[in-house]
C-alpha cells in the first residue's frame, strides 16, 4: 500500500480564482464567490471570467462588494482561509481604487444627510399628502 502514485505537485502552485477571493475574504463562501464571478461582478485583467481561472502574481482583480468597487493586485496565494490581516497581505488596493472608494463613499454620506429619513411611518392623511405631492412631479 503505498501512495508514491499520487498526483505530481507543480512548480509553482495552482489556485481557482474563486478560492483566492474566498481566501482573501472578498466573498464569505467559496459559493458565494462563484456566484459573483458568473454573475459578472469580479473581472481578472480586464476581463470577465469563470471561477476556474488560475490567478497569477501580479494580476489585476476588480471585485465588486456591495456598492463597493476594489481593484487589487495579487501579490500572494493561498487555498486556506486566513485570518484578516494576513489575507490582506495576499493582495495590494490601488491608489487610485482607494480615492474612488473613499468618493463613493462620501456620496453617500451626503446623499443621506439631504434625504433623511423620518423616525416613524406616516399615517393615513400623511401618506395621502405625499402620494398627492409624487402624483403632481
Amino acid at each position: 500500500m503505498s501512495h508514491s502514485h499520487s498526483a505530481p505537485q507543480p512548480s509553482s502552485p495552482t489556485l481557482r480564482l474563486d478560492k483566492w477571493l474566498w481566501a482573501c475574504r472578498f466573498y464569505k463562501t467559496r459559493a458565494l464567490a462563484k456566484e459573483m464571478i458568473d454573475g459578472g461582478k469580479v473581472h481578472y485583467n480586464g476581463q470577465r471570467c469563470k471561477a476556474s481561472k488560475t490567478v497569477e502574481l501580479g494580476a489585476t482583480v476588480r471585485v465588486t462588494q456591495g456598492s463597493d468597487e476594489k481593484i487589487v493586485i495579487i501579490l500572494g496565494l493561498s487555498d486556506k482561509r486566513l485570518a484578516a490581516p494576513l489575507a490582506q497581505q495576499l493582495y495590494e488596493e490601488t491608489a487610485d481604487s482607494i480615492e474612488q472608494r473613499l468618493k463613493r463613499a462620501e456620496l453617500r454620506k451626503t446623499n443621506s444627510l439631504f434625504a433623511p429619513h423620518p423616525d416613524t411611518k406616516p399615517d393615513k392623511k400623511e401618506r395621502r399628502k405625499l402620494l398627492l405631492l409624487k402624483s403632481q412631479q
